[in-house]
């Protein structure tokens, strides 16, 4: 795909455009899923040093009190295996559970790191910085506190741009870079309606019902449906007190311009770590032609990958064993 060197938008692929026709989810497919889960219960807070087991392997939770900018953030993370570490990094509307299938099959060689993002799970959603470049420099301090100095990173949606910086200014840090589903050096504000939404919520009550946005959000953008428990456990996720205000902070400090704007003026370049992209290959909102030429837009990184799953959005639990074998061919990067 050819694109200007000048900050101008992508042509939408005529493929893609055409997805875009009925872009937003039929609330008649919505309305039965979400009477589905409707016993769906919030789940008790975790404690540090709790364990549970998942796939066969055990998860272990902790919290650490990270230093931000004049404030201190409280970040909860899970962690299975030991070895070289593995951080991975969630979107929305997830957690750390989003990765619990690639963590326990890759725990048997790997420390993997679960971390949920500031604003999310059982993480701090208090009031404070929540610019994604702010938000990731606490987060690189939490790892700090537990343990972690050198790692890969592996990342879904919103996680990635928070990593986006961290890769760009922690070269020293960062091994090797799953990235994820995210807009790279292409984008087009029609791929992006959600922003708004996501901005407005706290006003139009658009995340007030856990099992509503989820289910919307899953709905909308992924291709298979995922299992009956996981989905729960991923509404369970999102409904621990203030996640629905805290979220959409992130969207009221930077939009989806301002994100590729940073994005293609100061970090691109300044990747040096081996990078594999990975992006749903029906991913309604990010085309995948938007990606054929991401080595072009990585100069610095020591390879680039473009890797697609046969998935939509949400890959990591839409296929997980195959997302399992990319993250192994990354590591081998």
């Amino acid at each position: 795909m050819t694109a200007s060197t000048a900050l101008d938008y992508s042509e939408i692929p005529a493929r893609a455009r055409k997805v875009l026709e009925g872009f937003l989810p039929d609330e008649a497919k919505i309305a039965p899923r979400v009477a589905h889960f409707a016993d769906v219960q919030p789940r008790p807070f975790d404690q540090d040093g709790d364990t549970e087991t998942l796939d066969g392997a055990t998860f272990t939770h902790h919290f650490v009190d990270a230093p931000g900018d004049e404030e201190t953030v409280r970040f909860h993370y899970v962690e299975a295996g030991d070895g070289e570490p593995i951080v991975f990094l969630h979107g929305i509307p997830d957690s750390w559970y989003q990765w619990h299938h690639q963590m326990a099959a890759l725990s048997a060689t790997h420390r993997c790191i679960g971390v949920d993002l500031k604003g999310y799970g059982q993480s701090d959603k208090g009031f404070g910085d929540f610019r994604h470049e702010a938000a990731a420099e606490q987060l690189l301090r939490a790892l700090d506190l537990a343990g972690v100095d050198k790692f890969n990173v592996v990342t879904h949606d919103r996680g990635t741009v928070q990593a986006d910086f961290i890769v760009a200014k922690h070269p020293d840090r960062v091994l090797r870079y799953g990235r994820g589903e995210q807009h790279l050096y292409h984008f087009h504000p029609d791929l992006a309606p959600q922003g708004p939404i996501f901005a407005n919520a706290p006003h139009t009550g658009m995340m007030e019902d856990p099992r509503y946005f989820v289910v919307w959000l899953y709905t909308w953008i992924a291709k298979h449906a995922i299992l009956d428990d996981e989905m729960r456990r991923t509404i369970q996720e999102f409904s621990y007190p203030g996640t629905n205000h805290a979220v959409p902070r992130y969207f009221n400090s930077q939009s989806f311009r301002q994100e590729w704007l940073r994005r293609r003026r100061d970090l691109l370049g300044a990747w040096t770590c081996p990078v594999m992209i990975m992006q749903g290959y029906d991913s309604k909102t990010q085309p995948r032609e938007f990606y054929e030429d991401s080595r072009e837009y990585i100069p610095n990184a020591r390879s680039v990958a473009v890797e697609y799953i046969e998935a939509g959005h949400f890959w990591s639990m839409e296929r997980p064993a195959e997302v399992t074998a990319l993250i192994r061919r990354l590591l081998e990067m």
